[in-house]
């Protein structure tokens, strides 16, 4: 049995997009890309699903609370899932929130901290980083995430060349999913099937 711990945000929780704000709605398990990358996968791979909506990679949120700094956690959640194979780790999306005002290459940065602390803890055989799908300004969070558009520039870039000199695998989402226009960040779940089948292909190939 493989261990896969996919280690996430809203995304990986599969929240739907939002037409209100503080109306926060799920997928069924089989709309939820880790649940349909696990389908495929087959019983000889387990595939945990750690996501959070609001999680940050290393900022504590004044605004939702809720323990959502990835770094805090980090060390109990891996401990409760060890020995793990993979893990597939794919946040920044919130960074990108106007409170907390930092660039892309500072949210890479943070994404690579989280990579050394997991190192760090000797229970990760191998780190998959994905870069998150593109937000854009729309419907009931575009003032929560006002600026991002232009804040974002170079980020799946940026996490490529952190996943080379990490020596993690890669993955750009924006590759195979479009966030939905609904509300800029949460994807449909047409997105979550599609991208659930692309993270098995890849998966298969670096568990090889």
């Amino acid at each position: 049995m493989r261990t896969i711990l996919c280690y996430g945000d809203s995304n990986t929780h599969g929240t739907k997009p939002l037409t209100e704000l503080g109306q926060f709605a799920r997928y069924d398990p089989d709309d939820r890309w880790p649940d349909v990358m696990a389908r495929a996968l087959g019983p000889q791979h387990g595939v945990i699903s750690e996501g959070l909506p609001g999680r940050t990679t290393v900022h504590d949120d004044p605004v939702e609370g809720g323990m959502r700094n990835g770094l805090t956690v980090l060390p109990a959640i891996l401990h409760s899932h060890t020995p793990i194979d993979l893990m597939v780790l794919m946040l920044g999306t919130n960074d990108l929130k106007h409170r907390f005002s930092v660039t892309a290459f500072e949210i890479v940065r943070s994404v690579e901290r989280l990579v050394m602390a997991t190192k760090a803890e000797g229970v990760v055989e191998d780190i998959l980083i994905v870069a998150p799908a593109p937000v854009r300004e729309a419907g009931v969070l575009a003032d929560v995430f006002v600026g991002a558009e232009q804040r974002q520039t170079g980020l799946t870039e940026h996490l490529l060349a952190a996943a080379e000199r990490q020596g993690c695998g890669f993955a750009a989402a924006g590759q195979s999913v479009a966030v939905s226009p609904v509300d800029g960040v949460h994807w449909e779940a047409a997105a979550h099937q599609a991208f659930g089948a692309v993270m098995a292909r890849t998966i298969k190939e670096r568990l090889a």
